[in-house]
């Protein structure tokens, strides 16, 4: 298995354009964050968790020549907005691109991306095929993806595990028994958004426990905030076996 982190930042905080903190300004790449995705290939099959606004850049720089599914953790915008840009692969592919999503999130999409959803379609257009998804396993050919249901804040988000590998996004707490579905993981992703506290999010030291509470062989920390600081300030503070995450990372499990 191959993991890419397509991007590990968010649209949390004041917007780059209008902030000039040190992050913002820094010049080490591991400081520029796109809005966070994450690329998997494994068992013949390349699947993205999430298509935010990065999408299109996201997979081009990764150099993605093919996509067999997105799958979604959830409804809002930085993690959706880059749906249209499937129709890319769906040119290249000449078929519909598989998505996979709970039906609140696919009723989001449709209002959001009605244009694809309509009676009439208009040439040129997004082309889906529409896998509803719930708390139990499903398939995508043959991968098996567990869901794990975490909640940002009073929102139910999806994190999935695929084989030893489990990644979690937008999570504030976790039930003792999605918990469980964690546990056994070698490689654990989770959001750590910023230091201070926050109403939907981890931080940095509540994702640092529960880091230490799984066990997993190599923690990554996601969808940071240019609050938390600069990659290599944060990065000294870290236990053994946790790190932060940055745009272009491979991993291979």
């Amino acid at each position: 298995m191959t993991i890419t982190f397509l991007g590990t930042g968010t649209s949390q905080g004041v917007p780059v354009i209008a902030c000039g903190c040190e992050v913002c300004t820094s010049t080490n790449k591991h400081d520029k964050r796109l809005r966070t995705s994450v690329l998997i290939e494994t068992d013949g099959k390349v699947i993205a968790i999430d298509s935010g606004p990065d999408f299109r850049y996201q997979m081009l720089r990764a150099g993605v020549k093919h996509l067999d599914a997105v799958v979604f953790t959830h409804e809002h915008k930085d993690h959706t907005a880059g749906l249209d840009d499937i129709r890319a692969f769906n040119f290249i592919q000449q078929a519909p691109m598989d998505i996979y999503a709970v039906p609140r999130v696919q009723e989001s999409l449709k209002r959001e991306f009605a244009y694809i959803f309509a009676a009439y379609k208009y040439p040129g257009i997004p082309q889906l095929h529409m896998h509803t998804i719930g708390p139990e396993p499903f398939s995508i050919g043959p991968v098996e993806v567990t869901p794990i249901e975490v909640m940002h804040y009073h929102l139910p988000v999806l994190g999935f595990r695929i084989k030893d590998f489990t990644y979690i996004t937008d999570a504030k707490t976790i039930a003792p028994a999605e918990m469980e579905k964690i546990k056994g993981s070698r490689i654990l992703v989770i959001n750590a958004l910023q230091k201070e506290p926050h109403i939907s999010h981890f931080t940095l030291d509540e994702a640092v426990t529960l880091a230490k509470q799984i066990g997993a062989q190599t923690t990554y920390f996601t969808h940071i905030s240019h609050r938390l600081g600069k990659h290599v300030d944060v990065s000294a503070e870290l236990p053994e076996g946790i790190a932060l995450a940055y745009d272009g990372l491979t991993i291979k499990l």
